[in-house]
C-alpha cells in the first residue's frame, strides 16, 4: 500500500480532473425523448406497472440496512460507531428512492424526475462520505457527509433549473454519479483494507454499471420478448447495486485500522 501523503494526492488529483471536465464539457441537455420508455402497460390500475413496481427491491434493501444499523450490535461490524452515520444515509436514500421513481414512472416528467433523482443524488454521495469515513478519516468524512450530499442536492435543482429557462444542463448530475464510479474503486486501491468484503463495493459499481447499460437498451430489451422492457430491469440491478452494500456492511469482519 502506498504513503498516504501520495494517496491522499493522487485522490486530490483525481477529483480536480473529474471537475475540470465537468465544466470543460458542452452543455449536456437531456434527450427531448427521455420520458418514453418502453413500457407503457397499466395493471391493477397503475400505470407503466412494471416500471413503477420494479422499484420495491430499493425499499426492501433500504429497509434491511436501516434495521440492521438500529441494532444495538451493528456497531461491532465498525471501527468506530460514527462510521454508520453516513450508511444510514446511504440506506435512507435507497429507501426514498423507491418512493421517488415510482412517483416519477407513474407519470413521467421533468418536474417529478426531480424526486427521482433527489434520493438517488444523496445515495451516492454519502456513500462516498461512507467510504472517506472507514478507509481515511472519520473526522473528514463525517464533515464531508453534509457537504457532498448538499453538492448532490444542488446537482439536481440545478438541471432542474436549467430545464425551465430552456437549456437543459446534465453536467452537474452526471458528474456526482462519475465521481462516484471513479472515486468509490480509486480509494479501494490506495488506502488500506479496514474489513474483510472490501470486494463488495467493486460489485456495486459492477451492477450500477450494468443498470446504466439496461437503461440505455430500453426499447432494445423490450423488443426482445415485448415483456419488460431495459428500464425496469435497470431498477432491479441498481437496487442489487444497493443490497451488495447492505450485504457488505452486515457480512464484513473487522480486520486493519480504520479512519483516524
Amino acid at each position: 500500500m502506498m504513503a498516504r501523503p501520495r494517496a491522499l494526492g493522487i485522490l486530490l488529483v483525481a477529483t480536480a480532473a473529474l471537475i475540470a471536465v465537468a465544466f470543460l464539457l458542452p452543455r449536456i441537455p437531456q434527450p427531448a425523448a427521455y420520458h418514453n420508455f418502453a413500457h407503457h402497460r397499466a395493471w391493477l390500475g397503475i400505470p407503466n406497472f412494471l416500471d413503477v413496481v420494479s422499484n420495491l427491491p430499493f425499499a426492501i434493501a433500504g429497509l434491511v440496512g436501516l434495521a440492521f444499523l438500529a441494532r444495538r450490535d451493528s456497531a461491532a461490524r465498525f471501527h468506530d460507531s460514527r462510521e454508520r452515520w453516513p450508511y444510514a444515509v446511504v440506506f435512507a436514500g435507497l429507501l426514498l428512492t423507491a418512493f421517488g421513481s415510482a412517483y416519477y414512472h407513474r407519470a413521467p416528467d421533468n418536474a417529478r424526475l426531480v424526486w427521482d433523482r433527489l434520493p438517488m443524488a444523496v445515495t451516492f454521495m454519502a456513500l462516498v462520505a461512507a467510504v472517506v469515513t472507514e478507509r481515511i478519516s472519520v473526522r473528514a468524512g463525517l464533515w464531508l457527509l453534509p457537504v457532498l450530499v448538499g453538492i448532490g442536492v444542488w446537482s439536481v435543482f440545478a438541471w432542474y433549473a436549467s430545464e425551465l429557462r430552456g437549456a437543459g444542463d446534465l453536467r452537474t448530475y452526471a458528474f456526482i454519479q462519475a465521481y462516484g464510479v471513479v472515486v468509490l474503486p480509486l480509494v479501494l486501491v490506495l488506502f488500506p483494507l479496514p474489513y474483510t468484503r472490501t470486494l463488495d463495493l467493486l460489485g456495486a459499481v459492477g451492477w450500477y454499471a450494468l443498470a446504466k447499460l439496461l437503461e440505455t437498451f430500453d426499447h432494445a430489451v423490450y423488443s426482445l420478448g415485448q415483456v419488460i422492457g431495459g428500464h425496469a430491469l435497470k431498477h432491479i440491478a441498481a437496487a442489487l447495486a444497493g443490497w451488495w452494500i447492505v450485504q457488505m456492511v452486515r457480512k464484513r469482519e473487522i480486520m486493519g485500522a480504520g479512519g483516524e
